[in-house]
């Protein structure tokens, strides 16, 4: 049974394969299927966001000024007017404004002392004055007291160093250290013994200042002219001490051999002393000949002329104006002028000399003693200083001579300091209120 068995086995096998020989072939396919892969990519994405600001809207509200038809210029003058150069001009200015302005008067004190400048102000208000003047900073300086008690009223007062001011307390001076340099300029061609003297008030910003106008003037007409050139300077004390400043005009030219001479105080003494010995005089502050009929152009070979009312009609204008709160330091020059009521422009300083201006303020008896290379040049700075184009203070460095005043915090530079250089312009304030050094080569006598 076994063996049938496995017969069977063996055929079924058999039969298996053959059925299976017979079957059709099968074919496997292999289908590449492509597949879209999407990838998913985190994006920054800048979120800008609108924020809303409140805006702050600033109106400008105008203000109507009030336009004013009529003003008082009173002026406290320290000094007495008549005889004197420093009160004649501020007086002669006075009455320009009031011949160019029909509405503003023109009224004054004269040798008003510090104690007495605030009673007289008062007085001169009650009466109408709308514009009070110290023309001294000692006596001008306690109407800042009273300023806040009649705010409708400008106050004004000279700078001689200090710069105080409040919003209707108003500080002025002029540039004369521009005109103070042309004259420097005909002194130094002028003189022969090489010697030029001051007879000087008492050192102080003020002072100090003009001097080193006049100064660089001298120094570059030596330079010019390859001549050695001392200026000498005496100090009286004070601005008007007729005897003194005879006294010490004398000292310079017997004991100096001083042969041009100048002033910076106010009395008519030195003049008559270089009338007296014949020799060259400068003027300051007003052209003497022309105004005063002081001497002649046979002592006096130049003077320069100060119009306070250039400053004075800057004020006046504003004050009409209803400005209340006008500019607070004035330091005007040879740029800015004044048109007067007879059509003649002036600007705030000058050399003038018998009504004459410019070159032709040159003395005729001393023009021919000049160089044309010293009247050239006095031309020509003359005219870039009323253009605003150039200024001694600029051109000039400044170095100590070791010599001037101590002032509080600012003590006198030592003797060849260079205190700024040339091609630089110091500020005003610097000029108004901390030049306080005589420049290198200026004799300071005892």
């Amino acid at each position: 049974m076994s063996k049938k068995f496995g017969l069977l086995f063996v055929m079924l096998l058999v039969v298996s394969l053959l059925l299976a020989a017979c079957q059709p072939e099968t074919v496997v396919e292999t289908v590449v299927v492509e597949k879209e892969v999407i990838k998913t990519v985190e994006v920054e994405k800048e979120v800008v966001k609108t924020v809303e600001v409140v805006k702050e809207v600033i109106k400008t509200v105008e203000v109507e000024k009030v336009i004013k038809e009529s003003a008082t210029l009173a002026i406290e003058h320290f000094s007495i007017i008549d005889g004197t150069t420093w009160s004649g001009a501020h007086d002669r200015a006075g009455k320009r404004i009031a011949e160019k302005y029909p509405d503003v008067e023109y009224v004054y004190r004269e040798e008003v002392g510090p104690d007495l400048t605030n009673p007289y102000a008062e007085e001169m208000i009650a009466d109408g004055a709308s514009i009070v003047v110290g023309n001294a900073e000692f006596m001008g300086m306690p109407l800042k007291d009273i300023a806040d008690k009649y705010p409708d009223v400008y106050f004004v007062s000279i700078i001689a160093s200090d710069l105080t001011t409040k919003r209707n307390f108003i500080r002025l001076f002029p540039r004369q250290y521009q005109a103070l340099y042309l004259e420097g300029l005909i002194a130094g061609a002028l003189t022969q013994t090489g010697n030029i003297g001051i007879v000087s008030a008492f050192p102080s910003v003020q002072v100090i200042r003009r001097q080193a106008g006049f100064y660089l003037g001298v120094k570059d007409a030596a330079e010019l002219l390859d001549k050695d050139i001392t200026v000498y300077v005496k100090y009286v004390g004070d601005w008007y001490l007729p005897p003194e400043e005879r006294d010490i005009a004398n000292t310079l030219i017997t004991q100096y051999d001083v042969d041009v001479l100048t002033q910076q105080t106010d009395s008519v003494s030195p003049l008559d002393v270089a009338e007296e010995t014949g020799i060259w005089f400068i003027g300051k502050d007003m052209d003497i000949v022309g105004f005063y009929g002081w001497s002649n152009t046979d002592t006096v070979a130049v003077s320069f002329d100060t119009r306070w009312e250039v400053l004075y009609e800057n004020i006046v204008k504003n004050w009409l104006a209803g400005n209340e709160n006008p500019e607070t330091v004035l330091f005007l020059g040879m740029s800015d002028s004044m048109t007067l009521a007879d059509g003649t422009v002036v600007p705030t300083v000058d050399i003038m000399n018998d009504n004459k201006v410019g070159i032709e303020a040159i003395s005729p008896a001393a023009l021919p003693l000049i160089p044309e290379e010293i009247v050239a040049l006095v031309e020509q700075r003359r005219d870039q200083m009323i253009e605003g184009v150039w200024d001694p203070f600029f051109e000039h460095a400044f170095v100590s001579n070791g010599t001037g005043l101590d002032l509080e915090g600012t003590p006198v530079p030592p003797a060849g300091t260079e205190v700024k250089p040339a091609g630089e312009m110091p500020t005003n304030e610097w000029l108004l209120s901390l030049f306080n050094f005589d420049l290198e080569g200026t004799m300071i006598l005892e």
